[in-house]
């Protein structure tokens, strides 16, 4: 009989933890947590953005559209600009198309089905382009085979200093 006494009560020791616990469970203790996301600006399902004001200009600058013609470059191929170019291109184009631009960059290899363009190439088509056009490539990318880059080069200077640099490879290729 007293070891029944002792197991209750050694039962009763660690079920009231439980029975405490359970107390504050959320059936039993209704706490209102503030949801964040009850209290922000939403658009419901389905409903478009508020369209933009007219005359506005992306915070990025002009935007650049296919229809109205290619742009000129605006940069010069100066010093700086290839420095600036050389390091762009190193972190956003040489994986694919390589560090002097012949298309044999890491990760051209698993890209067997589209390989990246040999840029300097004498007869390669990225010479025969102009240079708003590398630099729409570069803006848009090209449907299944490039992917845009305006992210990773945020700025227009960035992918006209890339165009540049790209121009420079081209140039000491010959």
């Amino acid at each position: 009989m007293a070891i029944v006494k002792r197991l209750i009560i050694v039962l009763v020791i660690l079920a009231s933890p439980l029975v405490v616990g359970l107390l504050f469970t959320y059936d039993v203790i209704k706490i209102d947590w503030i949801s964040f996301m009850e209290i922000q600006p939403n658009y419901r399902p389905m409903e478009d953005p508020l369209p933009l004001p007219a005359r506005s200009i992306p915070i990025q600058g002009a935007a650049y559209i296919r229809e109205l013609g290619v742009p000129v470059n605006p940069v010069s191929a100066d010093e700086a600009s290839l420095e600036r170019g050389k390091a762009s291109y190193d972190t956003a184009c040489a994986l694919c198309h390589g560090p002097t631009g012949g298309g044999d960059g890491a990760f051209a290899g698993f890209l067997a089905k589209f390989p990246p363009a040999n840029l300097i190439k004498p007869d390669a088509n990225a010479r025969s382009i102009s240079d708003g056009a590398i630099f729409m490539t570069l803006t848009d990318g090209i449907e299944g085979r490039m992917p845009p880059l305006r992210d990773n080069l945020p700025t227009a200077e960035m992918r006209w200093d890339v165009v540049n640099y790209v121009r420079f490879l081209q140039s000491t290729a010959q």
